[in-house]
């Protein structure tokens, strides 16, 4: 047993407590080396679905949340966070200063506070608790193992001490807790404030960014009843591309052709689907296509897209300030986009009265615009569009509005998470026009299930052509583009892929 050990022991009276490790994930097994992908599909007990393909409900994990571990030194790193903020607390958020010049400066008057404890410590164990106090002030505080590690995709903190987190498709509690609600706070007050937000009681939500461009949500009392709640989606380091939503059998080679050559011939494109179906990553992949030479405008709530090309200018809307004055929203930044000479709009996610100007710049020369929006299904995307335009206040007739959305957009990509944990393109949908007063779509492509579920819960369908030869074939056509007319028949396809994204 280490002196830092026996330390905490003699500080707290209790029997030598085992030093504490990063926290342990309650996660099963470890995959076999054919599934360790973050993207490939969940891991659920083998069965054998019932004759005719449905698949039983799974039950929920009922799993209890672990024991967190009681850190014996968490009063002394609590003074010594305390001490510090006293030192240098003002200058946390001076941004005139870089992330390593602030760790030197906080690490420097650390060494003093601590060697003023006069703590019988070795120089190893003094540089851990450095690291610790360190960590809670100026990092993430326990959810820095938890950022660190690959395998989670997403963090959700209930409360200072309920942390779950996403791994492999699968939520489960983690032993890590804060150590109370102050600390929570610190940490969720350093995230917004290093993107230029505020929280506090008359703006208790806020939605914000990491450096890695993982996305953060953030709601504090009084509106989050049981204390600070705080999520954060984490994105791979390292793009997925077109090859890697493939492999992961997201989607097949048929379809990512079709899409990439419908990306190069500037046909307007909207992703759709729910929450966490993997818009993101799919309008990465989409946006990729995009040549080298054109200029891109990126428009975002909070900037969370990863383009490969050079010539990008991204674009984030802020809100109003604590006068209530400063906003500049999604609307805005569209309309600004416009002046300068974009040769593509890449709108995050459209949300509001900003649809009807995106609709508005599709229809007024600049094509190959791409964008995403929350529906169900191809047809509930075009019901939503509508409903987004008249939230612009202009009362325009709702057939002049259908007369809009199917003039503008080209091709609808849903999609969609099915039980496995896999996320899949399930239909790519053409906006044919208006007959009457109804938007017409007809799928090009739409996802089979017809070949139900493997002995381990794993959905064996895949999209396939409908046999339909779509009309924007012709102006993939027009604009010089070799698309094989064969991609849209359903005679030669690959073995079914598994898994999905993640």
């Amino acid at each position: 047993m280490s002196l830092y050990d026996r330390l905490n022991a003699r500080r707290t009276g209790a029997s030598p407590a085992p030093t504490v490790q990063a926290p342990e994930i309650v996660e099963p097994p470890a995959p076999t080396e054919a599934e360790t992908t973050v993207l490939d599909s969940v891991d659920e007990p083998a069965f054998v679905p019932p004759e005719g393909g449905s698949v039983p409900a799974q039950e929920p994990d009922r799993s209890s949340v672990p024991e967190a571990v009681v850190d014996p030194l968490a009063g002394v790193k609590e003074k010594a966070a305390q001490e510090l903020f006293g030192r240098i607390g003002v200058r946390l958020n001076d941004s005139t200063l870089t992330e390593q010049q602030l760790h030197d400066l906080a690490r420097k008057e650390l060494a003093e506070i601590v060697a003023g404890e006069q703590l019988a410590l070795t120089i190893t164990e003094r540089n851990r608790l450095i690291d610790d106090i360190s960590a809670d002030v100026l990092g993430y505080g326990p959810l820095e193992p938890l950022l660190d590690d690959d395998n989670i995709t997403e963090i959700m903190v209930n409360r200072y001490d309920r942390i779950y987190v996403e791994v492999r498709g699968r939520i489960m509690p983690v032993a890590a807790r804060f150590t109370g609600e102050p600390q929570l706070r610190r940490v969720i007050e350093r995230i917004v404030a290093r993107v230029g937000r505020r929280i506090d009681e008359s703006s208790p939500m806020v939605d914000a960014r990491l450096e890695d461009g993982s996305r953060v949500n953030a709601v504090v009392p009084p509106l989050a009843v049981d204390g600070s709640s705080l999520t954060i989606r984490k994105f791979a380091a390292t793009p997925y591309t077109v090859q890697d939503l493939i492999g992961f059998g997201s989607v097949t080679p048929q379809v990512a052709a079709v899409l990439d050559a419908a990306v190069k011939a500037k046909l307007n494109i909207i992703v759709s689907g729910g929450t966490g179906t993997g818009k993101t990553t799919l309008l990465n992949v989409l946006s990729s296509f995009i040549p080298g030479d054109e200029r891109i405008v990126t428009i975002e709530d909070a900037v969370e897209l990863q383009l490969q090309q050079e010539h990008v200018v991204r674009l984030e809307s802020r809100p109003a300030n604590i006068e209530g004055r400063g906003e500049v929203t999604i609307r805005d930044l569209v309309r600004n986009s416009l002046r300068m000479r974009p040769d593509r709009i890449v709108v995050g996610e459209v949300r509001g009265a900003e649809s009807l100007d995106m609709l508005q710049a599709m229809n007024t020369g600049h094509e190959g615009s791409i964008s995403t929006i929350h529906a169900n299904s191809p047809r509930d995307a075009v019901s939503r569009l509508e409903t987004l335009v008249l939230m612009a206040g202009m009362e325009l007739p709702l057939r002049a509005i259908r007369e809009q959305v199917a003039a503008a957009i080209d091709i609808i990509v849903q999609i969609q998470r099915h039980r496995d944990g896999g996320r899949r393109i399930v239909s790519v949908t053409e906006v044919h026009g208006m007959e009457g007063e109804v938007v017409t779509l007809q799928d090009a492509f739409s996802f089979d299930h017809s070949a139900g579920f493997d002995a381990e819960g794993r959905l064996l369908g895949r999209i396939r052509p409908t046999g339909v030869r779509p009309r924007f074939a012709e102006r993939i056509a027009d604009a010089g583009i070799a698309l094989p007319m064969s991609l849209f028949q359903d005679d030669a396809l690959d073995a079914p892929h598994l898994g999905g994204m993640r």
